[in-house]
């Protein structure tokens, strides 16, 4: 069986570099006071000798993880099946690696996993938490601050107001929904639907409002739930069309909803964007190109999301957002949406 060579210990460094133990721990683990001469001398024998700190040892001195837990909740086949998803996992991945920082991921199937999730945070085993995909009645929140972790959120928290601050990162929903519909009108549609998202979540509620904004007097049949997903936006275009089958026009609240709103006005033999013009949300790009036709859809930029969360959370700067190079408030930061114009309105 072949031996596997012992790993090189802080005293085998002390010895290479011709310094102290304590020396080599200082310089280690990010400690001052360490002449610029002897920290290079440290570093040119960890590199020969391929010294890798123990981190457990390392945490138990500078109180650091150099892990972030990223909380998702929602289920995995929900998390694997959204491209959403996976750009603000890139975004948050290439911030955090950039800062030699391991991501953690933790999802939650059911509530049952709620308590899992908050003894793990409380454990002592990450620097802080990005959460997004949350809830109004989800009980993380609560258990994210009992654990004493800090936290960035992605979207508004629904508590998130004058009285009870969040540290978040958020886009114009409300804003990018007005725009969106605004279009429509200026196309000349007067029968303007809206497939809304799951409307516990306050991205969802936001683009309803952009929607009330410009159709203030819309008949209320015109309003349909959907939940994100390409099921939930075929469910509830059939709901539309048995309601009031003049409609001129759809504002779906995500790309995955309009693309299954698409598949139904297909089904039922209305030309898109002829007899219905239809716009979605996110231009998520492997969704948006790819419906027939290439879809009118409000763009956020959530892979920069992500980044942002991540970057705010490793600063321990979440209360001062304008110093992280971007136009915030004290602790909300709301990036701005664009309405990217395809074939389907």
């Amino acid at each position: 069986m072949r031996e596997t060579a012992p790993r090189p210990t802080l005293e085998a460094v002390a010895a290479r570099a011709g310094v102290s133990r304590a020396t080599v721990s200082r310089v280690v683990n990010g400690g001052e006071g360490v002449r610029e001469p002897l920290v290079s001398r440290v570093r040119k024998a960890v590199e020969e000798l391929g010294y890798v700190p123990n981190q457990a040892a390392r945490s138990l001195v500078t109180r650091r993880y150099d892990a972030v837990a990223v909380v998702i909740a929602e289920p995995e086949t929900r998390v694997f099946a959204d491209p959403f998803f996976a750009l603000q996992l890139r975004g948050i991945s290439r911030e955090l690696t950039a800062h030699d920082t391991q991501l953690v991921l933790l999802l939650t199937e059911g509530r049952e996993d709620h308590a899992r999730v908050g003894r793990y945070l409380a454990g002592g085993h990450v620097d802080g938490a990005l959460v997004f995909s949350l809830h109004l009645d989800d009980p993380l929140p609560g258990l994210i601050h009992g654990a004493g972790v800090p936290t960035v959120f992605g979207g508004r928290p629904g508590w998130a107001d004058g009285a009870h601050s969040a540290v978040y990162v958020d886009s114009d929903n409300r804003g990018g929904a007005r725009e969106a519909v605004t279009h429509l009108v200026g196309l000349g549609r007067r029968r303007i639907a809206h497939i809304t998202g799951a409307l516990d979540q306050t991205s969802a509620a936001d683009r309803l409002d952009g929607f009330r904004d410009v159709m203030a007097d819309a008949d209320p049949r015109l309003i349909a739930e959907g939940d994100f997903t390409p099921a939930g936006g075929e469910r509830a275009m059939r709901q539309l069309l048995r309601r009031c089958p003049d409609l001129d026009a759809v504002f779906a609240a995500n790309d995955l909803s309009a693309s299954g709103a698409l598949r139904v006005l297909r089904e039922h033999g209305r030309r898109v964007p002829e007899d219905v013009a239809v716009i979605g949300f996110d231009d998520m790009l492997p969704v948006a190109e790819q419906t027939d036709p290439p879809l009118t859809t409000v763009r956020q930029d959530i892979e920069e999301m992500g980044r942002l969360m991540a970057r705010l959370l490793l600063r321990g700067r979440g209360d001062r957002a304008a110093e992280a190079g971007v136009a915030g408030g004290s602790a909300g930061v709301v990036l701005p949406t664009t309405l990217v114009r395809r074939a389907s309105a």
